[in-house]
């Protein structure tokens, strides 16, 4: 760490110990000896530029200065977003959450700065330095907490997005937390904020709160779409939503297919199917547009197998099998559901586990199965587990004994009591069959269960 000492002391003590003249430093730096003598003169404010080329100039680590540099922005010379913003930049870049953290307090001391942080977050945000933009959206959203304002909301939808991972509780709070908010945003942001804040709910099982969503994003779609047709040409010069109003619309639809399927109802999710499908009303034309509907169609024609598979409907099985081995993206989600109803109705689906043991391997790594979302993909990839685990007990292989083990570890991993409990009332329902080793990685994952709850003090983002 860096003496007390100013940028300026250090860099005349190190030209005063090998005896180096300012021109000498100067052309070892690459800065102009004019320039350098005003610096250490003190006649000329620390350029960020100039920071950066006198630390490689003296050998320095490329944050060496950064604690320094804070004081010469804000004591040492007048502050200015010239040189605050790059260096906040690099601060965010190299992890200097330290020197982000006393600049913002200090500028938040005039309310005036808040703007230009909040465009520096939205900034950071954007090129995926996440920890430094929640930095700077907390604090922005401190400074607005008592003003209904739409940037306040911004900042909420931000840290929520950012607060994703893989714990499910922790998901479960920041998705509540954040929900409030969503009125008070741009019209264009509600429908990504809407479709964001599903797919957490659709993660976590809650499926009411999914229809609940899908319904009023199909209601603000649909409201927005009408009105985009009716608008003079050139006419709408609003925010526009990361993707066309057609694709909220069906998107909905698909979402309230997926929340009928989970609690049984399958008439209405047959229902919905048909009006994800149906593009008959955009008004629109060309190739994005046929590209949009047939993927919508590729998933309904998918989606009519799985309802007539979850209802019991065996005939549908070789099908469906035949059909999936096409699309690489939905072949693991697409066994799970085929377990499911094996489980439900007595199947021997053997033959399809063989098929698409590739698919279903006993791993954590989940990057290749298929550009879903993280938290779903882990959620179901650790429910998976457990009915792979009912299937093999209930066909009497103690196969399903480690499986339990696994689906315990991942469920663990994300947090999810639901399937943990899960996995408990199996294992007690068939401890008779496992080993006394199989017994104790069980106590073991129990336990490590119970720690990681209990060390759950760590930081975590906060909502206003």
């Amino acid at each position: 760490m860096e003496s007390t000492a100013t940028i300026r002391d250090q860099l005349a003590q190190y030209l005063s110990e090998r005896s180096m003249s300012i021109n000498h430093f100067a052309e070892q730096s690459g800065i102009n000896s004019g320039t350098l003598s005003r610096i250490v003169n003190g006649h000329q404010p620390i350029a960020m530029s100039h920071l950066e080329l006198i630390t490689k100039g003296m050998g320095k680590e490329e944050d060496y200065f950064y604690s320094l540099y804070v004081d010469e922005c804000f004591y040492h010379s007048a502050p200015t977003w010239r040189r605050l913003r790059p260096f906040m930049l690099s601060c965010a870049a190299l992890g200097r959450m330290d020197c982000i953290e006393r600049m913002v307090q200090i500028l938040l001391d005039n309310l005036s700065n808040v703007p230009t942080l909040f465009d520096i977050a939205e900034g950071l945000f954007e090129q995926g330095q996440w920890q430094a933009a929640a930095l700077l959206y907390q604090n922005v959203s401190a400074s607005e907490k008592y003003q209904y304002s739409e940037r306040l909301a911004v900042c909420q939808y931000r840290l929520f997005r950012i607060a994703l991972g893989d714990d499910q509780s922790e998901n479960l709070r920041v998705a509540t937390l954040f929900e409030p908010y969503i009125p008070r945003l741009d019209e264009a942001d509600q429908l990504d904020a809407l479709r964001h804040l599903m797919i957490a709910y659709y993660s976590l099982q809650h499926w009411r709160k999914v229809d609940e969503l899908a319904q009023e994003l199909l209601r603000l779609a649909t409201i927005q779409y009408d009105l985009q047709c009716h608008a003079e040409r050139g006419g709408i010069s609003e925010k526009r939503p990361t993707k066309p109003l057609y694709y909220y619309i069906l998107y909905a639809q698909l979402m309230r297919f997926s929340a009928s399927v989970e609690w049984g109802d399958y008439n209405s999710a047959l229902k919905l199917i048909g009006l994800s499908m149906d593009g008959s009303w955009i008004k629109e034309d060309g190739e994005e547009v046929q590209q949009m509907l047939g993927q919508f169609k590729e998933w309904g024609k998918a989606n009519t197998y799985l309802i007539r598979l979850l209802a019991g409907q065996e005939e549908v099985l070789k099908e469906y099998v035949e059909y999936i081995s096409t699309q690489p993206n939905e072949i693991f989600m697409a066994v799970y559901r085929i377990i499911q109803s094996a489980n439900r109705y007595n199947w021997n689906v053997d033959h399809v586990l063989e098929r698409f043991s590739d698919y279903v391997a006993y791993r954590i790594d989940l990057n290749d199965f298929g550009a879903h979302n993280p938290q779903v993909i882990a959620d179901q990839y650790a429910r998976f587990l457990v009915e792979l685990a009912t299937y093999h007990l209930h066909n009497n292989r103690k196969e399903g004994i480690r499986v339990i083990l696994l689906s315990l570890e991942s469920s663990a991993k994300i947090n999810s009591e639901s399937i943990m409990m899960k996995c408990v009332d199996l294992f007690e329902q068939y401890r008779h069959v496992a080993s006394e080793e199989e017994k104790r990685q069980y106590q073991l994952q129990i336990r490590k269960a119970q720690d990681a709850n209990e060390k759950k003090a760590r930081t975590t983002i906060s909502f206003v």
